[in-house]
């Protein structure tokens, strides 16, 4: 004889329990590369000359 279940009625995740893990930009100006990043720990960034490909 076969087992059987009951199904649950919605998921048991959703998609509403999702968190933001990290953000960022980066935007290249003139001859500068600005990088930042905002995570659960804080924010970081940094300028850079902009290198030749």
């Amino acid at each position: 004889m076969a087992d059987h279940f009951a199904l649950p009625e919605r998921a048991a995740s959703s998609p509403t329990s999702r968190h933001l893990i990290a953000a960022g930009i980066i935007r290249r100006h003139g001859n500068r590369t600005i990088t930042v990043r905002v995570t659960a720990a804080g924010v970081t960034g940094t300028i850079r000359k902009v290198v030749t490909r």
